[in-house]
């Protein structure tokens, strides 16, 4: 991922609550058939973000029908974390010779995807997931009968993903002046939701980013 300097995070703790807050990943592999090379393939799953191991460890679920989990069983995978993003107008710069530009914020996290096989490893995973998003289903999902949850769980493919490398991009307008980020802050404060978690996000670290040479208007 192209990323200035200035846009760079690199604290382990910030990164874990990003790709916490934005937990609907997407997972990038080749799939292989007979007939073709082997293609990129997407798949957009919620996941859980563990505090373990050097960078955090991932997990999550595959229906078990998306051929993708075996392709990328035991194959290093690119998991994206989409953040909040928004268009950024050059009327809210002082230097008239600017031009418009878009923020937002990108995690990108690498690991072998190891399956998980344990079946009560998986139903923990599936509870935590539930738990997580619907915590008032939870009791309901365990009085189900165990036939209905049984089938159920055989229709997903769990595992886990240890990260050995990530990077995280926050491109915040660091490099502005600090009246253009006032103004953009103040924007993006009265904006969208997306908008008020940039601002949130400007608000945060704002102080701890060097402003460096003119933005560059690509993303």
């Amino acid at each position: 991922m192209y990323t200035p300097r200035f846009n760079q995070v690199s604290d382990r703790t910030l990164l874990l609550e990003a790709m916490r807050s934005y937990s609907f990943a997407i997972l990038f592999g080749p799939v292989e058939s007979a007939d073709e090379a082997p293609a990129p393939v997407a798949t957009h799953l919620p996941l859980l973000v563990k505090d373990e191991g050097e960078h955090g460890t991932l997990l999550g679920h595959f229906a078990r029908a998306n051929a993708h989990w075996s392709a990328l069983a035991g194959r290093e995978t690119l998991v994206v974390f989409p953040g909040p993003h928004s268009y950024v107008t050059p009327e809210l710069y002082t230097e008239p010779l600017s031009v418009p530009t878009w923020n937002y914020i990108a995690i990108h996290a690498w690991g072998k995807l190891a399956l998980m096989e344990d079946a009560d490893a998986r139903i923990a995973l599936l509870e935590e997931l539930i738990e997580k998003h619907d915590p008032a289903y939870l009791k309901r999902w365990r009085v189900m009968p165990d036939g209905f949850r049984r089938t159920m769980l055989a229709g997903t493919v769990g595992f886990s993903i240890p990260i050995v490398r990530i990077e995280g991009k926050f491109k915040l307008s660091q490099n502005r002046a600090p009246e253009e980020r006032c103004n953009i802050q103040a924007a993006l404060a009265a904006g969208s939701a997306d908008q008020q978690e940039l601002a949130r996000w400007m608000a945060r670290l704002g102080e701890t980013n060097e402003p460096a040479a003119q933005q560059n208007p690509t993303k």
